[in-house]
């Protein structure tokens, strides 16, 4: 009976410490995609369904850029790291604040986008996202964006992550594309020796209530992450230092919000701005500013 006792208790020891270990692995995976990296960016209009005879699909579209992944979160289950883009000279570069990406440890609460500026709160299950890793995705003023969940796969010196989930417009289409308004998301991050690569085989879906999904054209999307040395992006780190306190407090009242655990639903518009450029102006810089402008954007249920 002791011995029986004992190799249970051996063997929940090894899977713990197994479980751990490969946490720890997955961690660490993540947080490669921190740094300076020049970016090449690839789109291309697969194929189209359309019946009508006047679509016209969108242009590939390709473009580079420097960007600086900056490691915001770094705690036991959860990673948050915010995208700069430095544009310009480099003797005199210009800082975008670009997306950001958390990846969360066996979360169970997520916004699923629906379609036109809606995202459908769910709580998953603790077995449906055992030893998994969600990925949830923030436009540039830190609102929602989408979010996935799946394991992280080390295999034959590989390690990437895989997930499909609805998504909004990309923004290189929503000011240019009406005949549909869900990009259904096939997401595919792998680490690579010269960095990391983001993988994308995207549905465009018609989503109308009481119908059924249309797909009416599938997308390819290859964006390669080469590392290069941080000192490139020094500028981009030095902007993040002085306006993080700032960006902490977006995050701080988004973080209020999604704790409603609730649907939620933006407006476009705000006084005929869209919220990145509230702000993004000088105007917003006390707590209570932020707070206001970001509470006016949620629908109220």
């Amino acid at each position: 009976m002791r011995t029986t006792i004992y190799t249970l208790f051996m063997f929940l020891v090894t899977c713990s410490v197994n479980a751990q270990s490969k946490k720890k692995q997955d961690a660490n995976a993540i947080k490669e995609m921190c740094g300076c990296f020049e970016v090449t960016f690839n789109f291309a209009e697969t194929f189209n369904y359309s019946k009508d005879s006047l679509y016209k699909p969108s242009k590939t579209k390709t473009d580079k850029g420097l960007e600086w992944a900056q490691l915001v979160v770094d705690e036991r289950n959860k990673i948050s790291i915010q995208h700069l883009l430095q544009v310009g000279k480099p003797s005199k570069p210009y800082i975008v604040k670009h997306w950001r990406q958390d990846w969360l440890y066996e979360n169970q609460d997520f916004y699923m986008y629906n379609g036109d500026n809606k995202w459908q709160y769910i709580q998953k299950p603790e077995k449906e996202v055992k030893g998994q890793w969600t990925q949830k995705v923030y436009q540039v003023d830190d609102s929602p964006r989408y979010e996935g969940s799946a394991t992280w796969v080390h295999v034959d010196g590989k390690s990437y992550w895989e997930n499909t989930t609805d998504a909004p417009l990309p923004r290189r289409e929503y000011t240019t594309r009406s005949d549909y308004n869900v990009t259904l998301r096939g997401n595919r991050h792998e680490i690579t020796g010269a960095g990391w690569v983001h993988d994308q085989d995207n549905g465009k879906v018609l989503r109308e209530d009481g119908k059924e999904d249309i797909v009416i054209a599938r997308e390819k999307g290859y964006n390669i992450y080469r590392r290069v040395d941080d000192s490139r992006c020094k500028a981009a780190a030095d902007w993040w230092k002085e306006h993080q306190a700032k960006w902490a407090m977006v995050r701080a009242k988004w973080d209020e919000v999604f704790g409603r655990k609730r649907n939620l639903s933006l407006e476009n518009k705000v006084d005929n701005k869209v919220l990145y450029k509230h702000l993004f102006s000088e105007d917003y810089q006390a707590e209570a500013d932020i707070n206001s402008i970001i509470e006016s954007f949620v629908k109220k249920p």
